[in-house]
């Protein structure tokens, strides 16, 4: 039960730790580069001569410099070696200060990251390292990050204020252009030429166009370096949507009913909200704590069913010896480049391979092998297309499935024990997010929309109860 030997997820087998919030936002501002600092331009021999002038006070973490890294450093991808390069060899590299101090928190032998670090980015090397690293390294990798994180969002002293949230100038502008058209589209209507639900859904039209205007303005009009922008670009905290209401505009808004009201909020939360539009605000927020009190009951109760029907479903011996098997696209030409397709984190990844993968009499990986990301990636470099993968659904165990046919136990990282109760965690697997998942049905009052769309829980519900969506798409006749 330890926390070091559960780093991955049961439910997608990728890791489940993962640096987050002010760790984000230290390493984020550790390894951002930017033009103009202090030392910009300036060669070191090694990482302490570069420390030693930062201390001083005459280098900036993050100007752009020249380093001459230490011996056995592997360079960045994609780097273009110099001639009589050997590996191994020290190499002097441009990069920033800051990126040298947060490549020491890696394996040593993992190339040298040389980009800005964002929550993404962080998961994506967590999850490399998960894949390509014992246990042992990637508990002390995390410790390392979390470590730094922690330092650097310390010493960097980013703090945020009202001041910090800044409206655009533009806005008043933009939304009198906005206003124009509506007040057009309105007088269409009092003169009879459009009808009523065709006049909401201009009006809805203009304002979403309104606010995703006013939004794009409010995004570049905040510096790099400012506080609240760094704490969503980094993914350390919040979006775009909750800066746009507090700097841009709140927009349009939905009534108790579920549908969109065609008048939006123009203020946001820094200039303050005007009586009528604090009060049409009430609504959505008294139904996002109504939600959730009835998501957890719903959610816990599709986990109960699912459990129901999958817990006999247990791995009950290594090999049933099946010849059946399931064709998998693992990759498609992409302006001439051979791409992985995005249905292989899902379709793919942990399965076993059911033949061999021969290339042009080289066999790339035999029968039997696990699919990870190493192999996948080896199999696509070597120009293969499709392969054949084992599946639960071809297996012939009489009773549960086989371990060759499961494939990967995603927790553990490697190859199914005979006797996992493989049903049991698929079914928590699915339930477990299920309170995250929203309840709302969306009503957009339009006029060609099928009644309501199922989001969220009640969609997934529907999804394994087999039966028919709500609300159904129209989908036209060919003709």
């Amino acid at each position: 039960m330890l926390s070091s030997n559960n780093i991955l997820s049961p439910a997608s087998g990728r890791p489940i730790t993962s640096p987050t919030q002010d760790m984000v936002l230290g390493i984020y501002f550790l390894t951002s580069k930017h033009a103009g600092l202090n030392g910009e331009g300036r060669a070191f021999s090694s990482t302490s001569e570069a420390l030693m002038s930062f201390d001083l006070g005459s280098l900036h973490l993050q100007a752009q410099i020249k380093i001459r890294t230490a011996p056995g450093t592997v360079p960045p991808k994609g780097w273009v070696a110099p001639e009589g390069y050997e590996a191994g060899e020290a190499f002097t590299l441009e990069t920033t200060l800051g990126r040298v101090l947060f490549n020491e928190a890696l394996p040593s032998d993992y190339p040298f990251v040389d980009y800005d670090i964002t929550k993404k980015n962080l998961g994506a090397i967590v999850n490399d390292l998960a894949e390509r690293y014992p246990k042992v390294v990637v508990a002390q990798t995390l410790d390392a990050l979390k470590s730094a994180g922690f330092y650097w969002a310390t010493r960097a002293g980013v703090t945020i204020s009202i001041e910090d949230v800044v409206t655009p100038p533009r806005k008043l502008e933009i939304l009198e252009a906005y206003e124009t058209r509506a007040e057009k589209v309105q007088s269409q209507y009092e003169k009879g030429l459009i009808t009523d639900d065709e006049r909401r859904q201009e009006l809805i039209e203009i304002w979403t166009q309104a606010t995703s205007e006013v939004a794009k303005e409010m995004e570049d009009n905040f510096p790099r370096t400012n506080p609240v922008w760094m704490m969503v670009y980094s993914g350390a905290r919040g979006n775009m949507m909750q800066v746009r209401q507090i700097a841009g505009m709140r927009g349009l808004v939905a009534n108790p009913k579920g549908e969109i009201i065609p008048r939006p909020i123009k203020s946001n939360f820094r200039e303050g909200l005007s009586v009528l539009e604090y009060f049409i605000s009430t609504h959505g927020a008294r139904k996002g704590l109504a939600d959730t009190a009835l998501r957890t009951a719903d959610s816990g109760y599709l986990t109960r069913r699912l459990v129901d029907v999958s817990q006999d479903v247990i791995i009950r011996e290594e090999d049933c010896g099946t010849d059946r098997s399931l064709p998998v696209s693992i990759a498609e030409e992409i302006n001439g480049k051979l791409t992985k397709l995005e249905h292989v984190e899902t379709a793919v990844y942990s399965r076993t391979l059911a033949e061999d993968v021969v290339v042009n009499g080289t066999t790339v990986a035999t029968a039997d092998t696990d699919l990870g990301d190493v192999v996948i990636d080896a199999l696509i470099a070597a120009g293969v297309h499709e392969v054949r993968v084992r599946s639960v659904l071809t297996c012939d165990a009489k009773i549960g499935s086989c371990a060759a046919c499961y494939g990967r136990s995603l927790a553990a990282g490697k190859r199914v024990d005979v006797g996992e109760a493989v049903g049991i965690i698929a079914a928590q697997s699915i339930g477990e997010p299920g309170t995250q998942l929203t309840m709302r049905t969306f009503h957009t009052g339009g006029v060609d929309t099928g009644g309501d769309i199922t989001h969220g829980l009640p969609r997934i519900v529907e999804l394994f109860e087999a039966r028919t969506p709500k609300g159904v798409a129209p989908i036209s006749e060919a003709a």
